[in-house]
């Protein structure tokens, strides 16, 4: 029973503490609001092109925190914003940015929010800090400040009981009780019911969740263009420098050895033995491109054992756990392998690790890949050109890479990829 009115005291506190920010909040939104109103006001002047964006930021910034607030509560708030637009240096810039910020709908939004918030939010966010004030009061006057009242000539009326001696004064603790715990018990409602009023003019709507849908696919789309000319190039220089190279030495020796068939044929018996150590030369450099290109056991059985192959090429102890009851879609495995692939290499040249494991399953629709090891950590996607390309290619798929990597270890890598599997 204590720790039940621990906790509930402590939410109370909490949410009234959240309340004053509401307070605070709220009269940041008037001045807020004033400003834009104004700035807009001067637009006609060219003063406004200068303060506007300022203003927008400012607003942007107060809802975003909101946002935030409303998110601890258990009310979360997605951004509306529609995506940034790249602008000119200079005035034109300013002009273009000006412009851009006024065409969002979630600008107009913000303010229409702001301005409502100046009452809304004051109100709710006033609201358990008076009550818990009153309560405080009625205590302390029904403990005995009602004496110095009545002493001084002046009557102390609690809400509509007239203090004049201790058996008032006992019914007015008795409504200072009834109005703490009406405190205790509604004051996270009433902040929580400030997220509500916030949400329908913060929140995303159908055409801000359109148009960053579409930048995303846009963003994933050029992301998967550079991976694919960066792959072609990749494949095109193996080929000019390791495969085209042997094959033009093959020839060269089988056109010596021709010549010297009939002057010299055990020389010519020996550049025909080195043509075909080169020939096979060349087709195991074949086999490995096609390999890195996508891998036979891949194509012929599957997910499951090809990244048990990885497992035992790889140059620490890997161990293995797979459960698929299907197959994916031959780009969701391919991706899904070079993952796997990119994440062990990693490991084996970074992470200073003795083991690892794979962890590969499939549920709600989701294909789900989580690489652990028992190395140093400090693993960063900002600095590893290898994860910030497995962040790309999942992309493609609508897919995600997440990393918990703190200093000493360990390190964990979740791989999702939307997907069914036949």
């Amino acid at each position: 029973m204590d720790s039940r009115v621990t906790t509930l005291a402590r939410q109370a506190g909490t949410a009234t503490a959240r309340g004053v920010l509401l307070v605070a909040g709220a009269v940041a939104a008037l001045v807020l609001v004033l400003v834009a109103v104004c700035s807009m006001a001067f637009m006609a002047l060219g003063a406004g092109v200068l303060a506007v964006p300022t203003c927008v930021r400012g607003l942007r910034w107060l809802a975003q925190r909101n946002r935030e607030l409303a998110g601890k509560l258990g009310v979360p708030i997605e951004a509306p914003y529609l995506p940034a637009r790249d602008v000119e240096p200079g005035i034109v810039g300013r002009v273009q940015r000006c412009r851009w910020l006024l065409a969002d709908p979630a600008t107009w939004r913000d303010l229409a929010w702001a301005l409502l918030n100046t009452v809304v939010g004051f109100v709710l966010g006033l609201l358990p800090v008076t009550l818990l004030a009153y309560a405080i009061e009625g205590f302390a006057f029904s403990a005995g400040l009602w004496q110095l009242t009545r002493d001084s000539g002046v009557q102390f009326w609690y809400s509509f009981i007239p203090i004049r001696g201790w058996p008032t004064a006992a019914l007015g603790a008795l409504f200072s009780a009834a109005a703490l715990a009406l405190w205790a018990f509604s004051a996270p409602w009433i902040v929580k019911g400030q997220a509500y009023f916030s949400k329908p003019l913060l929140g995303q709507t159908q055409r801000s969740r359109l148009a960053q849908r579409v930048r995303q696919l846009a963003d994933t789309r050029t992301d998967a263009i550079d991976a694919s000319d960066a792959e072609l190039r990749r494949i095109e220089r193996d080929l000019h420098d390791g495969t085209q190279a042997r094959l033009v030495a093959i020839g060269m020796k089988l056109s010596i050895a021709e010549h010297q068939l009939d002057s010299d044929p055990a020389l010519a018996r020996t550049l025909v033995a080195e043509a075909r150590d080169a020939s096979a030369k060349a087709l195991a450099e074949l086999r490995n491109l096609i390999r890195g290109i996508h891998p036979p056991v891949l194509a012929e059985r599957g997910l499951d054992a090809a990244v048990r192959a990885l497992a035992l090429d790889a140059a620490l102890d890997v161990t293995v756990s797979i459960d698929l009851p299907g197959r994916a879609a031959a780009p969701i495995e391919s991706t899904a392998y070079f993952a796997v692939s990119e994440l062990l290499t990693n490991v084996s040249k970074h992470a200073g690790a003795d083991a690892a494991s794979v962890h590969i399953g499939h549920e709600n629709n989701v294909l789900r890949i989580v690489v652990t090891d028992d190395g140093r950590g400090g693993a960063d996607a900002a600095r590893g050109s290898g994860l910030r390309g497995i962040q790309r290619r999942c992309a493609t798929f609508d897919g995600t890479l997440f990393l918990a990597s703190p200093e000493g270890g360990p390190t964990v890598a979740t791989l999702e990829l939307p997907c069914a599997l036949s």
